[in-house]
């Protein structure tokens, strides 16, 4: 996870919101990603889509049964449904996301009736470090953003 924060930095300087994920399999990571959503103009560059494509291509096989991705924020539903269909092993996240959380907060889509895969989650992981660079990240760009309306 704390690989998985300090991508979340780069991001957030980038001018992303900080996330960042990392796929483990047997212990080593294979595949790590931050969002890009603003650098590549990509509404599905988020970290956990672009971690996923490339533990795909690592393992050269687009079945993650044995893999845990580490993130720092719940999951929304898009990269929810992409963990379920990569058949993710385990998926431990950060910090909850209640706007748009679709692994616990929000919506349940692991333990959805829709869902072909029961995705094992562990929450609350590193949940402070999450929690305040998010907190942090958003308090500046709202400040900037005042700053500029003067």
């Amino acid at each position: 996870m704390e690989r998985a924060i300090a991508l979340a930095q780069a991001a957030g300087e980038a001018g992303e919101v900080p996330v960042g994920a990392v796929v483990v399999a047997n212990g080593e990571a294979i595949a790590d990603a931050e969002n890009r959503r603003e650098r590549d103009n990509d509404p599905t560059a988020h970290a956990e889509i672009l971690a996923l494509r490339a533990a795909g291509k690592a393992l050269n096989n687009w079945h993650l049964n044995n893999c845990t991705l580490y993130v720092t924020l719940e999951p929304c539903p898009m990269c929810a449904g992409a963990l379920i269909l990569a058949r993710l092993g385990l998926l431990v996240y950060g910090v909850d996301d209640p706007k748009a959380g679709a692994v616990r907060t929000v919506l349940n889509l692991p333990d959805s009736p829709c869902s072909n895969h029961r995705l094992k989650v562990i929450g609350g992981i590193l949940e402070s470090s999450c929690r305040e660079q998010l907190q942090s990240w958003f308090a500046q760009r709202r400040y900037r953003e005042l700053g500029r309306e003067s």
